[in-house]
């Protein structure tokens, strides 16, 4: 399950082996009026037809798929740049989610991102910006705005230990600091299911197959 917004695209460097896995890639739907984010989770779970799966979840689809691991007999979970639980949040996240402010969020501005390229300078700037055109498929208001709230709200406080967490050691939006036990990639950032994708396929299969992930 691709992060906030992001279409399956993002795994298009994933690269596993086909004698061994079959991945099936989940997209994010609009949600319905009022829906919450246990019933959209059971909502998506449906679409999943393999038994005993391997449920991969990058940023907010990794917190998505635990909550469909409660519709489904999975094998494993595994999340990307992500959180295990609300204590995991920084404290910009926090703090929104006691002053609201999350409700302020210009969220029309990125259903309209490529007009955000004739402000922006720099060439970084411009880089990440061709990234998030081509990778941000979902940029419906209503689903922009329900996302971040059940994200801010999302009060799992309890850890599932059965959890694998993959994380990056220079994730800007949930850094390090805050993050419990979990696999950490160096140089790793929120985005590097897209720039460590190298790492992703040498490494995604033995930690699939519960080998030995102290080595990796």
């Amino acid at each position: 399950m691709p992060g906030l917004a992001a279409s399956s695209s993002i795994f298009e460097r994933i690269m596993l082996p086909s004698d061994t896995f079959e991945m099936v890639l989940l997209e994010w739907e609009l949600p319905l009026e009022n829906e919450t984010l246990s019933s959209y989770a059971q909502r998506i779970s449906n679409k999943v037809t393999l038994e005993n799966p391997v449920l991969v979840g990058v940023s907010f689809g990794g917190i998505l798929v635990q909550e469909m691991a409660k519709f489904l007999d999975v094998r494993n979970i595994i999340i990307i740049s992500s959180v295990k639980s609300s204590l995991e949040f920084p404290t910009t996240l926090k703090l929104a989610k006691t002053t609201k402010a999350y409700k302020l969020l210009p969220t029309n501005l990125i259903s309209n991102i490529e007009n955000l390229a004739k402000f922006s300078f720099g060439e970084k700037v411009n880089q990440r910006l061709k990234l998030y055109q081509k990778f941000l498929a979902v940029r419906d208001k209503k689903y922009l705005d329900w996302a971040i709230e059940k994200i801010i709200l999302w009060d799992r406080l309890e850890i599932d230990p059965s959890v694998i967490h993959i994380h990056g050691d220079a994730d800007e939006v949930f850094p390090i600091k805050n993050i419990s036990k979990c696999i950490v990639v160096k140089g790793g950032t929120h985005i590097m299911i897209l720039t460590k994708y190298k790492w992703m396929n040498v490494n995604l299969p033995k930690i699939i197959l519960g080998l030995d992930t102290e080595a990796v």
